[in-house]
């Protein structure tokens, strides 16, 4: 299991479809991920119901971040690796949390448990993430953890009318 103080990383349940369909059609979040159209509970069932295939198979895999306080476990976010490259040792890195959770730790504890599972159990030598240049919070989250920004896409996105730079960051396992 992927843990650390009371945060663990688990696949995704059955149970989880309720928590997963709030999280994902909330369409202040749709920017980070690109979407423009709400996620059918029937899509969201089929893709909890394939998430155990294996990452090398997929190209990806989701994580549900879990806060266990005394004893009461309840998911709070997500922590997903894709476009995973076994040939170059690389795979993106993207991560949501409820905004309740979002002052508390919860995000950079996350980050450390998938970023030691990607290097130690993947074998991984690099985790990269795209973070638009207005996410101020994380940048300095991804900034803290170690990442380094190493590119700036201009005009990359557009968000309510207006032109956004999105900016690359990069974390190489040097071990």
């Amino acid at each position: 299991m992927l843990e650390k103080n009371n945060i663990s990383l688990r696949a995704p349940e059955p149970q989880d479809l309720d928590f997963l369909f709030q999280m994902e059609n909330d369409q202040k979040m749709w920017h980070l991920s690109n979407t423009l159209t709400p996620f059918s509970r029937f899509d969201l069932e089929q893709f909890i119901m394939l998430s155990d295939k294996d990452i090398f198979a997929t190209k990806q895999a989701r994580f549900i971040i879990e806060k266990n306080d005394d004893g009461n476990k309840s998911p709070v976010g997500a922590v997903d690796l894709f476009d995973f490259e076994p040939q170059h040792k690389r795979a993106g890195l993207g991560i949501m949390v409820i905004e309740d959770e979002r002052k508390g730790g919860v995000a950079g504890i996350a980050i450390d448990l998938i970023t030691e599972y990607a290097f130690s159990l993947l074998g991984l030598h690099q985790l990269y993430c795209n973070i638009e240049e207005t996410n101020e919070i994380s940048l300095k989250l991804f900034k803290s953890k170690g990442f380094k920004m190493i590119g700036n896409k201009k005009g990359w996105n557009l968000r309510e009318g207006k032109w956004v730079d999105e900016h690359l960051l990069q974390l190489i396992n040097i071990d």
